[in-house]
């Protein structure tokens, strides 16, 4: 009981520290470096690194923040018809189009993570940041949708089978 519950915690501490530390770091690293740029713009010499350090964190942000809002069911989404159509159908609709994402992720998975890996010998211009690391977070976004979408699927299967709609 006690590994479990150790298990649990751990477990949340890690999506956590995934979906809400790392965006919010970056997205904070990210403006001071943007106010720092404009400054330096407008006062003294421009710089060139803050312009680089702002997209990579971008990437960071975007991405990882994506995951937490998958979390909470908060993208923006267009209902128009599927809200008018009945329980069931609502059911059918989620069904098909996380079972299509969840596919293409997967199918993207493998082709993302060797380009990832090949972009190793590749370094930014100004900072020289290895471009792997530039772009590993959308390998970690695949992967935890892919989680989040099946267990979406597997939720709504259940509901479907015990005919809870």
């Amino acid at each position: 009981m006690q590994t479990v519950r150790f298990l649990k915690r751990s477990g949340s501490f890690i999506l956590d520290l995934i979906e809400i530390y790392i965006p919010s770091f970056t997205f904070i690293l990210l403006f001071i470096a943007f106010l720092l740029q404009i400054f330096y713009r407008y006062f003294l010499v421009p710089l060139t690194w803050p312009l680089e350090l702002t997209l990579l964190c971008f990437i960071w942000t975007a991405l990882l923040g994506g995951l937490y809002a998958k979390r909470d069911n908060s993208h923006v989404q267009f209902t128009i018809v599927y809200d008018m159509v009945k329980p069931k159908t609502q059911l059918w609709m989620r069904l098909i189009g996380n079972f299509m994402l969840f596919v293409s992720f997967c199918i993207a998975l493998y082709p993302s993570y060797d380009y990832v890996v090949f972009m190793a010998y590749k370094k930014s211009n100004v900072m020289k940041v290895p471009m792997n690391w530039a772009y590993s977070p959308f390998i970690i976004f695949l992967v935890f949708m892919i989680g989040r979408l099946g267990y979406d699927l597997f939720i709504d299967f259940r509901k479907l089978r015990r005919g809870e709609v």
